[in-house]
């Protein structure tokens, strides 16, 4: 069997689990990581929307172009 490697955030997650042991503690540190990935991603969205110089006219030719691939 092949070990595995933990990077720095699982250490430290395990870390923080041998001290909080409740239920609660549990789903507030689900929720402070779920918001903080969400913050990741909306971020990179804007900076590619940004890079890519987009807009909602843009978006909305994008959604209606129909170029999808036609099947035989």
């Amino acid at each position: 069997m092949e070990a595995t490697v933990l990077n720095p955030v699982q250490l430290h997650l395990l870390n923080m689990f041998s001290y909080n042991r409740d239920e609660e503690s549990l789903l507030e540190l689900k929720e402070v990581l779920f918001n903080h990935y969400c913050q990741k991603v909306s971020e990179e969205g804007k900076r590619i929307w940004k890079e890519k110089n987009l807009t909602n006219e843009t978006m909305h030719e994008m959604l209606n172009a129909h170029s999808r691939t036609p099947y035989l």
